[in-house]
């Protein structure tokens, strides 16, 4: 098949009548709903098709663009703006920490690397023991995960990993480390390694052709380029009365001057970990025990490339489906920093930003880029009493920011995972290994690397630090004082409001977080469809 005659849903979606608008071409609009939900992504998309297909009026507001396929070119430039959240440059407040987000109908699920894994039994029961949510243990959540799996495509990876990826699985093999393969949500994978910047064949099963597509054929309404500003409360802040926004111009950062009202009887927010967060902040509503925003996590990401002998083109097949969780087990729960390695795809731009070096440096290093492997080490976050994770806030204009302090229960944390990545890659048959930190010169053998990381300076901006994963900041809880929604996802005092994003997880999960969405975001949505059956504004 070639790509002029792949399908693409969502353009025949909206032939056919789909009832989704671009808001950078509406007036001023006051709306009703039985539900407005706030985001398209993994639990957006997935609440809007439970709720749709019970008859409900859904309304879904995305701040991102509707896009397909066939926008999709495997163009770092036309992606990033496109795609992401702030051109795929967003920041923590001191720049020290990179955060790769969605932005788009789909959310980060249309940018995402596929990689999907249950939540981790010890996490589930942490948060049941710790945080008393007896409802989410492993038996409790295993048919939420089923259906989640069965609806998105979820399954083993049965090609041969890339060569970039059988590099982690060689490493770890020579010394012994338990490795295993990462199962993705693709049906009909064409395995071109380009996942990042939307999926051209529709092979990936995103919310963008699958959840929202089924929504849109329920009834639901789409409305993209639309800014949720705040939630409105009765004056006793019990419930909520509906929702207010701006719309967007169609660059996706410009306003049209144009607003919009919500009125609806339940409201889902699913913005993500930190754009939920915010609106509660920018409309007042924050939990009597001060909870919004706070304890938000991230899996900082450190890296170390490694230079091969044999061309592993890391931008060429599935990105990521090899990984070792033998550094999660090390230590206790609570303990040191634990972590997860998998391997990123490398593509130019976001090396270019990524890689250490200046000058001449950095050049010389990616003009070997059909030879250059990654590893990526993902800190599994706030367990360890001084892991804390960080803070949503508002900036002057009312945009949001995370404040996330690298302490030294991190620090230290970050150089057992660079030695442990060096010695996997060299072990690989590395020739030469990069820790990804400025100090960080090539280093030709195990002991050369060992010497390095242990000189290394240990702050923010010389070290990279990245993430792609943002969890917390509204989180789930046992009682009102000590969080912000039930284990169902529904606020404590707005009685008319469920989230069903990542922000509700009062940890890291420690694994790519998407699956772990997926599944509380059904189980939110049922129960919330229950609640409301038979009812209508």
């Amino acid at each position: 098949m070639s790509r002029a005659t792949i399908p693409d849903p969502v353009a025949a979606g909206v032939v056919a009548g789909w009832k989704a608008l671009d808001g950078a071409s509406l007036p001023d609009l006051e709306l009703r709903a039985d539900v407005v939900i706030v985001g398209s992504g993994a639990g957006g998309g997935m609440a809007a098709e439970q709720l749709a297909a019970a008859g409900l009026d859904v309304l879904l507001l995305e701040e991102g663009g509707l896009y397909s396929s066939r926008d999709f070119r495997l163009l770092e430039a036309k992606a990033y703006p496109e795609l992401y959240q702030e051109s795929a440059c967003r920041k923590t407040a001191d720049k020290g920490i990179s955060i790769l987000q969605g932005r788009a109908v789909g959310g980060s699920t249309v940018v995402n690397w596929t990689s999907s894994f249950r939540t981790p039994p010890d996490t589930l029961n942490w948060w049941r023991e710790r945080h008393r949510l007896s409802g989410v243990g492993e038996e409790a959540m295993r048919p939420w995960f089923e259906q989640a799996e069965a609806r998105l495509g979820i399954a083993d990876w049965l090609p041969d990993p890339n060569p970039n990826n059988a590099a982690l699985a060689r490493g770890c093999a020579a010394l012994g480390i338990a490795h295993a393969r990462i199962r993705r949500n693709v049906r009909g994978c064409w395995n071109l390694g380009y996942c990042g910047m939307g999926c051209p064949t529709n092979a990936k099963q995103s919310m963008l052709v699958t959840a929202i597509p089924a929504a849109l054929e329920h009834g639901a309404r789409l409305i993209s380029r639309a800014r949720v500003d705040r939630l409105r409360a009765n004056a006793a802040r019990t419930r909520l009365e509906g929702l207010e926004g701006r719309f967007l111009a169609a660059d996706g950062v410009g306003e049209t001057g144009r607003r919009f009202k919500v009125k609806a009887a339940q409201v889902v927010l699913a913005a993500g970990a930190i754009g939920s967060p915010a609106i509660l902040l920018r409309s007042g509503l924050i939990d009597p025990g001060g909870h919004t925003g706070t304890r938000t996590f991230l899996h900082p990401v450190l890296l170390s490339a490694a230079l091969m002998p044999e061309p592993v083109e890391p931008f060429n097949g599935a990105p990521q489906t090899v990984y070792s969780d033998h550094f999660m087990h090390v230590h206790a729960l609570d303990g040191p920093l634990g972590y997860k390695l998998e391997v990123p795809p490398i593509h130019p731009l976001l090396a270019g930003i990524t890689f250490p070096g200046f000058g001449a440096a950095q050049p010389a290093l990616l003009r070997r880029l059909p030879h250059l492997h990654a590893t990526l080490a993902l800190l599994r976050d706030g367990f360890h009493p001084e892991s804390r994770g960080g803070q949503v806030r508002l900036r002057g204009d009312g945009s949001p920011e995370l404040d996330y302090p690298l302490n030294e229960v991190l620090w230290e944390g970050a150089r057992r995972a660079w030695l442990s990545m060096a010695e996997i890659q060299f072990a690989a048959g590395a020739r030469q290994v990069l820790t990804v930190h400025e100090q960080a010169g090539l280093a030709r053998s195990w002991g050369e690397a060992r010497g390095m990381i242990a000189g290394l300076t240990l702050k923010p901006l010389l070290a990279k630090v990245v993430s792609a994963h943002v969890m917390g900041g509204l989180a789930m809880s046992g009682d009102a004082e000590s969080g912000v929604v039930d284990e169902w996802g529904r606020h404590w005092q707005l009685d008319n409001l469920t989230v069903v994003d990542g922000s509700v997880f009062p940890s890291s999960v420690g694994a790519n977080p998407q699956l772990s969405i997926y599944a509380f975001a059904l189980r939110a949505a049922a129960a919330l469809r229950q609640r409301m059956q038979g009812v209508k504004t």
